[in-house]
């Protein structure tokens, strides 16, 4: 792999044809993280497109060790893959609210599809408690947001009710900022 980029790591090519006729692995045991790992797992999440070399200087390990080590972390399915994470108000997309919605039992499937083709869906939990499902969304502005709630979501039929909780100011955690010496703060565990 490339010394610069992480961004195109881990992407799996299909074969010719779609899909493979190999029967479906049984899912396997998590392998335990160490901090090194944990480690590693953090400086990506802070920069999706730090090189293997910033990585490695940064854990304190070789090049070769933290390239084997984010490959077996990216084939374990631990990494699902790099990303950009975008200011949504600078994007234009300057309502942001959670909405809870009550469904219909056993319509979680069909649900969660409808709700993915919602412009503006960012976040989809089937949960536990008072509702069922909780639901991010990012809208240009309230009257889209109204829109969204109002004739999109309560038209799904599998949808009893909704509450919409507007979100005044987020913190993303990721996002805490640089140590003193301007890289991304990793606490040793």
């Amino acid at each position: 792999m490339p010394d610069e980029q992480m961004a195109g790591a881990g992407s799996a090519s299909v074969p010719s044809g779609g899909a493979t006729s190999a029967p479906p692995v049984p899912p396997v045991a998590p392998r335990p993280l160490d901090p090194i790992d944990r480690s590693i797992i953090r400086l990506l999440q802070a920069d999706g497109r730090a090189s293997i070399r910033s990585v490695a200087e940064q854990v304190h390990v070789s090049r070769a060790n933290a390239y084997a080590r984010i490959n077996r972390l990216i084939d374990d399915g631990v990494i699902r893959g790099f990303t950009a994470r975008v200011n949504h108000e600078r994007a234009g997309q300057g309502a942001s609210a959670y909405i809870t919605l009550k469904i219909v039992q056993n319509s979680w499937r069909t649900v969660r599809e409808k709700l993915r083709e919602l412009p503006g869906a960012a976040h989809i939990a089937l949960v536990s408690g008072d509702f069922d499902v909780l639901l991010l969304v990012h809208t240009p502005d309230n009257r889209t947001l109204r829109e969204l709630v109002l004739t999109r979501l309560q038209s799904i039929p599998e949808v009893l009710s909704t509450r919409t909780l507007l979100v005044f100011e987020e913190t993303d955690l990721l996002d805490a900022g640089p140590g003193p010496s301007g890289a991304p703060v990793i606490a040793e565990e």
